[in-house]
């Protein structure tokens, strides 16, 4: 199927590595022009040159940290700078620290409305304009299960992310006349690096080993398994594609039927 993303100008954020790496080779191989950003120089290089080898794709790495104002602003600015306009935003994040609530912080609490929601909101500001002038735009953000369906201890993404989905339904319904469309998926358990850490801090207080806590996390999965960030990414690239081009303010849920709700 050809998703119709052929040099379209696309950001992916936080993607070294784990969903949005695996999302920024998606984008590529389906020829879009990408622009990958994370704070580490080398991690983000290195992902870059990886992706230009396997798909032969121009890709353009940034070191930025997202949680800082004039960082997102430079992201944008190269990326205009260098291929004019932007036409996909791809918004991912790290997560905050596993935490009990009585151990969480203002500065913790602040750090990660920065990360998770303050991020969001200043990238889809800076781009919208040029998605504004094109009548063309897609905008996807990676939330989490947890803004469906809370998770004890992920506190912090389990009371910002729901935030993410509000304000696509809001952006939604002022943009989507000019055909600029803001939609998040929602993963489950997908293994990366970040879910790593969570069974690592789990199998600690728990005394037991991060196998089993995967092991233990998949049972309650009905597809038996945990994700592969490969497809997450195929479900971006089909969102942020002319494909979906009526699909607006909506959360998909890529979890192996996890997830509870009746939406």
């Amino acid at each position: 199927m050809d998703l119709g993303i052929k040099d379209k100008i696309a950001i992916v954020t936080g993607s070294s590595q784990g969903l949005g790496f695996a999302t920024a080779h998606a984008l590529a191989g389906e020829g879009a022009r990408v622009v990958m950003c994370s704070r580490n120089k080398t991690a983000i290089e290195q992902a870059a040159h990886e992706i230009h080898k396997n798909t032969g794709g121009t890709v353009l790495p940034v070191v930025a940290d997202i949680s800082v104002p004039d960082d997102i602003r430079n992201v944008v600015d190269v990326a205009v700078n260098n291929f004019g306009t932007i036409h996909i935003l791809v918004n991912n994040t790290g997560g905050p620290p596993v935490a009990d609530f009585e151990d969480i912080t203002d500065d913790t609490w602040t750090k990660g409305f920065d990360l998770v929601l303050m991020s969001m909101i200043r990238f889809i500001r800076f781009v919208l304009p040029y998605m504004k002038n094109q009548t063309w735009g897609r905008v996807v953000t990676i939330s989490s299960i947890a803004a469906k369906q809370p998770i004890d201890d992920l506190i912090i993404s389990s009371t910002l992310r729901p935030g993410i989905h509000a304000l696509n339904r809001i952006l939604t319904n002022k943009y989507a006349s000019s055909n600029i469309l803001f939609n998040a998926v929602a993963p489950g358990f997908i293994l990366t690096g970040r879910l790593s850490e969570i069974y690592k801090s789990r199998a600690e207080k728990d005394n037991s080993s991060v196998e089993e806590q995967i092991l233990n996390a998949s049972k309650n999965i009905p597809m038996g398994r945990m994700g592969d960030p490969k497809e997450l990414a195929s479900a971006i690239a089909f969102l942020v594609s002319e494909k979906a081009s009526y699909i607006g303010g909506t959360t998909l849920s890529v979890d192996g039927g996890l997830s509870k709700g009746v939406y």
